[in-house]
């Protein structure tokens, strides 16, 4: 296990996707950086390296994964894209978008991966490790969070290490920037687009094209991120709080208004940026999750509008009791 360096020379970088793409092809698995947070990488048509996934991160087996290829043609070869499918994908791939369409006959994706659905949740990431893996293997990889299931993302190496070091074959170095949050999903097998899991693309951005998205008429689980306990840290977490109740509560803020003399304080984005507090929000809580320190952790109030809604999407499944 090789540690994370704070730059990668291009002879590093190179090295390293080659390391990865070996134990990929071995049928082992590889945490990788994406854009939004670190994956945890198999062969996607490998029934048992994908139950090896479930089985290490603790993963409920009706909950499907995602399918990362390297391009739009990649992603046909998989799924069947309609006319607002394929326009979604010509405007925002690469980049932090999953799209869930019909399942092809022809594609060879782990039953196990899918859950058992005749659709599947596909996207192209945009970040620069996650695209020379893909297209080194040439095969299509499912990378659900690198984490435990239920537990918070993890955004930095070190969140990988800690968690699954000894239980994957690799984890891939990582250098460059972070969104922070998971992708968007969209549903796109229905008579209207609908939003299974907000991101940082943004419902205002969806509406620029005239793509009013609606939310899910049912409770059925098609693609990842939709159980209601989700992204959690082992502290319980209280919502919408101006001030800490006590030394034993932790805080993490928003915005201009400062907390004196309580030093437990992190600041999601002073300036109450919605795509700095994004970019802070599992690193942070990560940062405050220690129980032998704190009883819980209270949460300030986040707007909820652009990827704020995201964000309080994540917030709002990790409050929730664990059942």
């Amino acid at each position: 296990m090789i540690k994370n360096p704070t730059q990668m020379d291009n002879q590093f970088f190179n090295d390293a996707v080659l390391k990865a793409v070996a134990f990929l092809k071995s049928k082992e698995l590889v945490a990788f950086p994406t854009e939004t947070v670190y994956g945890l990488g198999g062969i996607a048509s490998c029934d048992e390296v994908v139950q090896k996934i479930y089985t290490i991160k603790g993963r409920p087996s009706y909950n499907p994964l995602i399918v990362h290829v390297s391009c739009l043609e990649a992603a046909q070869d998989i799924g069947t894209f309609n006319e607002r499918a394929l326009f979604l994908a010509k405007q925002f791939w690469p980049g932090p978008l999953t799209l869930v369409v019909p399942l092809k006959k022809t594609a060879n994706i782990s039953f196990i991966a899918r859950a058992g659905l005749s659709t599947v949740a596909i996207r192209v990431p945009s970040h620069l490790s996650a695209q020379a893996v893909l297209k080194k293997l040439e095969a299509p990889i499912v990378a659900p969070s690198a984490n435990l299931s239920g537990y918070l993302s993890s955004t930095h190496y070190d969140h990988v290490y800690k968690n699954l070091h000894d239980k994957i074959a690799y984890i891939l170095p990582n250098t460059h920037h972070f969104i922070g949050l998971e992708s968007t999903i969209i549903d796109c097998t229905q008579k209207e687009l609908t939003l299974l899991r907000p991101g940082f693309i943004t419902a205002e951005d969806l509406n620029i094209y005239q793509l009013n998205l609606v939310l899910p008429a049912d409770n059925r689980i098609k693609a990842p991120g939709a159980t209601l306990h989700h992204y959690a840290p082992n502290l319980p977490i209280r919502l919408n709080a101006t001030f800490p109740l006590n030394d034993q509560e932790a805080f993490l803020n928003f915005g201009h208004f400062t907390i004196e003399g309580f030093k437990k304080t992190l600041q999601l984005s002073e300036k109450a940026d919605l795509n700095e507090a994004a970019y802070h929000l599992f690193s942070f809580l990560h940062i405050l999750d220690q129980p032998d320190i704190y009883k819980a952790i209270a949460v300030a109030p986040i707007p909820d509008q652009g990827i704020g809604r995201a964000i309080n999407d994540r917030l709002k499944r990790a409050a929730q009791p664990k059942i």
